[in-house]
């Protein structure tokens, strides 16, 4: 019967108590949590990334569900509001199946000071506590390039865009002849790679290419890598953090890459988020920030096979 709760009572219960969990960690080290609007005048122009809109009676400009509250809360951080974190639900369109839902929950968080190593320790001791009773090994960290080689068998680095078609072939993927190079390589982790992933105990995955450094800052030596992971466990990817890049030029600079391709692909143009360019010019501290999937994490706690068990309701009986 559609008007039932997909997830059992058990797992909500259990879904509280992990959420009392998370908050007491933070609590005990004294992060503070914080709130930030769910719509915004802004949208991410990640390409891989659709916002939902809606209409505010008396606003000329439409409003956008925000997708993750990055941009909000890095502005607490350039205003002075130290370590912080939050709990709350985002927005994405295009996303429904198994492991996706358009609403979500997500636990994001800042910690000054931290880098994207510091930050995976943190991540790991987190993700120990809500797990409990479960003893995790120590978590494996993996480079991008070592992934790709060892469960696609392909040099992420140094394959023609031909050799990334051939891999993905061989592993029954077809790549269409408009795909570029990271879209590519977007299909090769996520069918490929990320299933094979954090099977025996966590699985950070470090060291992206530049190309996909989103809002992380690059680190030195080649080839040229961002200091951003992903946490992936029982095949399932919980986590995407960065060591932040604070230069409002270079963050303006990638937002019209980012544009760019979506009107490469015909994608919608979204406004870009003036605010937090201009808090980011203001002077935002050096920071790492995470965002964990938080349903994803309830599901891998129950052993459930799908994120509808993790959840009240989906957006199939909303």
């Amino acid at each position: 019967m559609s008007w039932r709760p997909t997830a059992s009572f058990d797992a909500l219960r259990r879904r509280a108590a992990m959420l009392a969990a998370a908050r007491e960690f933070f609590a005990s080290r004294g992060i503070l949590e914080v709130e930030t609007p769910i719509l915004s005048s802004a949208a991410v122009s990640d390409p891989q990334i659709e916002s939902l809109a809606t209409q505010v009676a008396g606003m000329a400009s439409r409003a956008y569900l925000c997708t993750s509250p990055e941009y909000a809360m890095k502005r607490l951080l350039a205003a002075g509001s130290g370590d912080i974190y939050q709990i709350c639900k985002v927005f994405r369109d295009a996303e429904r199946g198994r492991w996706h839902n358009p609403e979500f929950t997500l636990i994001e968080w800042y910690r000054l000071k931290f880098d994207d190593a510091a930050l995976m320790a943190e991540v790991e001791t987190l993700i120990g506590c809500l797990l409990a009773p479960r003893r995790l090994e120590a978590a494996e960290r993996l480079s991008y390039s070592a992934a790709l080689q060892r469960h696609a068998g392909i040099d992420a680095h140094g394959a023609s865009d031909g050799d990334l078609t051939e891999a993905a072939r061989r592993h029954g993927i077809v790549c269409h002849a408009e795909l570029d190079r990271d879209a590519k390589l977007d299909l090769l982790m996520g069918l490929v790679v990320g299933p094979r992933l954090g099977v025996e105990r966590p699985c950070f995955i470090c060291d992206y290419p530049a190309s996909q450094a989103a809002l992380a800052r690059l680190k030195p030596g080649l080839p040229p890598v961002a200091a951003r992971f992903e946490l992936y466990l029982n095949g399932v990817e919980l986590a995407n953090g960065f060591h932040e890049l604070v230069n409002a030029g270079e963050q303006r600079a990638r937002f019209d890459q980012d544009l760019a391709l979506r009107r490469a692909r015909g994608q919608e143009q979204p406004p870009l988020d003036e605010h937090l360019l201009a808090a980011l010019a203001a002077g935002m501290p050096d920071c790492a920030g995470v965002a964990l999937g938080f349903d994803r994490l309830v599901a891998v706690a129950l052993g459930a096979p799908r994120l509808a068990d993790a959840m009240a309701f989906t957006i199939d009986n909303a």
